[in-house]
C-alpha cells in the first residue's frame, strides 16, 4: 500500500470535513478516496473517521493520528520538492499568486523578484488557488506566494494584510447599474460568479457572511478567475468581483459598493529562507493598497 498517498486522503477529508470535497481537492471521486481510507484504516488497524449523512467527523484515534499523519504528508512534499530544487539550476525564484491578483501586479512581482537577489534571476510564476499556493510554499515547491486573506496558513511565514480596491460588476442592463444609489439586496436575482470554495473555504465562506449581512444571499456559479466573471455577467445571470478598474466592456457595469468591505485582502507568504523575497513582493502590494 501507499501509505504517503493514504495519508494524504486522510489529512484531505479530516480538513474538508466532507467526502466530496476532499475528493474535489485531490482531484479525483469519491468513490477510491474511500476505499482507500477503509484500506488505510485496516492497515493501521484503528477507525479514523465516522462516516455520516453530513460527512466525516473524527474518531479518538482519528484526532491523535491527524499531526503525524500531516507531518508525513508534509515532509514527503519536502523530499520531492528539495529533490526538485537540486535538480533545477541555482538561482532560479519560484512564486504564485492568487488568481484574483491583476495581471499587472503579476508581472510587477516578476519584475520585483528578477532583481531581489541575484540580478535578472530566472522567475518561474504559478497562478493557483490560495488553498494550492500555500500548500505549494510550505512544501518548498514556491519561495514566496501572494494568497488571499483569510486564509489557513500553518507551516509557513506570513507577512501583514494588504487592501486593494475592488468592484462589484453588474449585468449593464440590470437595474442596479442604473441606480443612483446601488445597494446590494438589489443584485437579489443574480448568482454570485465567484472562484470555488474549494480554493479556499474560509475566504469564501467570509465574502459569503458579507453579502448576507448586507441583506443578499445569493447562489454561488464557480468562477475561477476575471474572463470566467466577466462572461457570467455578460451573460446576465450573474454579478462579481473584480479588481480591474472600469472600462467599457460590453454587456458589463461597474459598481462602487462598501469598497472598504468587498476590498480584496491579500497577504503574502513564503519560506522562513525567502524573507527578502517576500519583502519585495510586499512592496509592490503596498504601492498598490487602498
Amino acid at each position: 500500500m501507499d501509505l504517503i498517498r493514504h495519508l494524504r486522503f486522510f489529512v484531505s477529508v479530516a480538513d474538508e470535513g466532507h467526502f466530496g470535497r476532499a475528493a474535489a481537492a485531490l482531484e479525483m471521486t469519491q468513490p477510491p478516496l474511500s476505499q482507500g481510507l477503509r484500506r488505510l484504516e485496516q492497515h493501521l488497524g484503528v477507525d479514523l473517521l465516522h462516516r455520516t449523512r453530513q460527512g466525516a467527523v473524527l474518531t479518538a484515534a482519528g484526532l491523535q493520528l491527524l499531526p503525524r499523519a500531516r507531518l508525513l504528508v508534509d515532509d514527503a512534499d519536502r523530499l520531492l520538492a528539495e529533490s526538485q530544487r537540486i535538480a533545477q539550476a541555482h538561482g532560479a525564484v519560484h512564486w504564485g499568486a492568487t488568481s484574483a491578483l491583476p495581471d499587472a501586479l503579476i508581472t510587477a512581482g516578476v519584475r520585483a523578484l528578477r532583481t531581489a537577489v541575484v540580478a535578472d534571476a530566472a522567475v518561474s510564476t504559478t497562478v493557483a488557488p490560495t488553498a494550492d499556493l500555500v500548500g505549494a510554499v510550505r512544501a518548498g515547491l514556491c519561495d514566496v506566494a501572494v494568497i488571499e486573506h483569510p486564509a489557513l496558513v500553518d507551516g509557513v511565514e506570513a507577512r501583514p494584510v494588504v487592501k486593494l480596491p475592488r468592484w462589484l460588476v453588474v449585468p449593464s442592463e440590470h437595474r442596479s447599474a442604473g441606480a443612483e444609489r446601488p445597494t446590494f439586496p438589489m443584485l437579489a436575482g443574480l448568482s454570485f460568479a465567484c472562484p470555488p470554495r474549494s480554493g479556499n473555504p474560509p475566504a469564501f465562506d467570509t465574502m459569503l457572511d458579507l453579502l448576507r449581512e448586507r441583506g443578499l444571499d445569493a447562489p454561488t456559479v464557480p468562477a475561477p478567475d476575471d474572463r470566467a466573471v466577466f462572461a457570467a455577467v455578460a451573460a446576465g445571470t450573474s454579478f462579481g468581483l473584480t479588481t480591474t478598474a472600469p472600462a467599457a466592456t460590453p454587456g458589463v457595469a461597474w459598481l462602487r459598493l462598501a469598497p472598504q468591505a468587498v476590498a480584496l485582502r491579500l497577504r503574502v507568504v513564503h519560506r522562513p529562507e525567502a524573507a527578502a523575497l517576500a519583502d519585495a513582493v510586499d512592496r509592490v502590494l503596498y504601492r498598490e493598497r487602498l
